[in-house]
C-alpha cells in the first residue's frame, strides 16, 4: 500500500557535487567521511570504496596538509563516488586539490586569510564548476561571537554562517552549501530553522559529534528527523564514533523511517513475544547480514503469530505470518500456497527475496512499501 508522502521540502537552489545534484527536490544525498589518515592512500581509498559500497553518494576527506593533498591526488582516481576535501585554514591545500578534481571544497572563507586568498580559491572554485561548503559547528565559533553570545546559541552559529556567507556574496559566487552543525539537538535543529530563512541554498545536515553507535545513532535520528519531516535538509552526514559504513546505514535508516529515500530492504518485524511461533529477532538479523548487498528498496514482514502477521505481509512485498510448525508466506501481497518450514526460514527467505529482487529488477515491477 503506497501512502503520499506528506513532506514538503523547502525550495533551494541546485548544485552538482561532481554528478550528484544537491537541492531544489533532489534525492536527499547521504554522505560519510574517512577517518583514515588521507596520506595513506591504499587505506583512504579501501575506505571510501568501503563507504560507497554502503550506498553513500558523496564522500569527504580531510586534507590537512600539503602532502595530504598530493596523496588526495591519487585517491581521487581511485574513488567511485565524488569527494570532498575538508580544509582548515591553509587556503593554498583549496587550491591543490581544485587542480586535482576534487568535486567540493569543505572550507569557511573567512578562516582562510585576506581578501586576495579568499578570491583565489573561489576564482578557483568557479573556473573548475566545484561548489563550496561553508560549515559552521557549535564547538568553534569564532571568539568575537563567542563573547557577543556568552555561549554558542541559533543567532550565533547562523550570524557565524551569513559572515561568510557574505564574502561569497560579494565575489558573486552562489554555488555553496551550509551546515550549522551542533552537537546539542536543539541547538543544531533551531540554529538549522533560523538559517533556513535566510538563504536559497541548499542545506547539509548533520549533529555533529553524536557520540557512539548507538547513543549517536538515536540522537541523530531525532535532530534530523525534526527537520528533515519539516521539509529542511538536502543531503546529510550522521557523525558517529564508529566505522563510517554504519553511519551510511543510519542514514539511509533515517529517510526510509520518512519515506523520504529507500535503499535496500526494510524489515517490519514485531519484537516478539511468547506468542511467536519462532525465533523472529535471530531470523532478522540473520537475514540482515545476509541481505546487506541488496539495494533494490523492498519492504520484507517478519511476524511471529496470526495476530499482526496476515496484516502487515498483505501490504509488503514478501511477508511471514507465524504459525505453528509452518508459517503463512505472502508474495505481493499474496498468501501463497506454500508454507514455511519454521526449522529452516532463514535459507528459504533468503532464496525467496533474493528471487523476488531479481524478478522486480527484470520486469520492473513497481515494489510494494508501506
Amino acid at each position: 500500500m503506497m501512502h503520499e508522502n506528506p513532506i514538503k521540502r523547502r525550495p533551494s537552489r541546485r548544485i552538482y557535487v561532481g554528478n550528484v545534484p544537491i537541492g531544489d527536490g533532489a534525492p536527499i544525498a547521504v554522505q560519510s567521511m574517512t577517518n583514515t589518515e588521507t596520506t595513506d592512500v591504499e587505506a583512504t581509498v579501501r575506505q571510501v570504496q568501503a563507504i560507497a559500497a554502503a550506498g553513500a553518494d558523496i564522500v569527504r576527506v580531510s586534507v590537512p596538509t600539503m602532502d595530504a593533498a598530493e596523496a588526495f591526488k591519487f585517491i581521487k582516481q581511485q574513488s567511485p563516488v565524488p569527494l570532498v576535501a575538508d580544509i582548515h585554514f591553509d587556503y593554498r591545500i583549496a587550491l591543490k586539490v581544485a587542480e586535482y578534481g576534487v568535486d567540493c571544497l569543505r572550507i569557511n572563507p573567512g578562516n582562510i586569510g585576506n581578501e586576495q586568498r579568499i578570491r583565489a580559491v573561489v576564482d578557483a572554485a568557479r573556473d573548475r564548476n566545484i561548489p563550496i561548503r561553508i560549515g559552521v559547528n557549535g564547538g568553534s565559533l569564532e571568539k568575537d561571537l563567542q563573547e557577543k553570545y556568552g555561549e554558542p546559541t541559533p543567532a550565533a552559529l547562523v550570524e557565524s554562517a551569513m559572515r561568510h556567507v557574505d564574502i561569497l556574496d560579494r565575489l558573486n559566487f552562489q554555488d555553496f552549501k551550509v551546515s550549522v552543525k551542533a552537537s546539542d539537538v536543539f541547538l543544531a535543529v533551531d540554529s538549522y530553522r533560523l538559517l533556513a530563512k535566510q538563504i536559497e541554498q541548499p542545506l547539509h545536515l548533520g549533529i555533529t559529534e553524536a557520540g557512539g553507535l548507538r547513543s549517536g545513532s538515536v540522537k541523530s535520528s531525532i535532530g534530523l528527523g525534526m527537520l528533515l519531516a519539516e521539509g529542511i535538509g538536502d543531503t546529510l552526514r550522521i557523525s558517529l564514533a564508529a566505522d563510517p559504513v554504519e553511519e551510511v546505514k543510519v542514514g539511509f535508516d533515517i529517510l526510509k523511517s520518512l519515506r523520504i529515500r529507500s535503499r535496500g530492504i526494510n524489515f517490519i518485524a514485531c519484537p516478539s513475544c511468547s506468542r511467536q511461533e519462532f525465533d523472529v529477532i535471530n531470523t532478522v538479523n540473520a537475514l540482515e547480514q545476509r541481505l546487506e548487498d541488496v539495494t533494490t528498496a523492498m519492504d520484507v514482514s517478519i511476524i511471529g503469530c496470526v495476530v499482526n502477521g496476515p496484516g502487515e505481509a498483505l501490504i509488503a512485498e514478501i511477508g511471514l505470518a507465524g504459525a505453528k510448525n509452518k508459517s503463512g508466506f505472502y508474495i505481493g501481497g499474496e498468501r501463497q500456497k506454500e508454507r514455511l518450514d519454521n526449522k529452516d526460514l532463514v535459507d528459504q527467505l533468503e532464496r525467496h527475496i533474493r528471487a523476488r529482487v531479481k524478478q522486480l529488477e527484470a520486469e520492473q515491477i513497481p515494489v510494494k512499501q508501506a
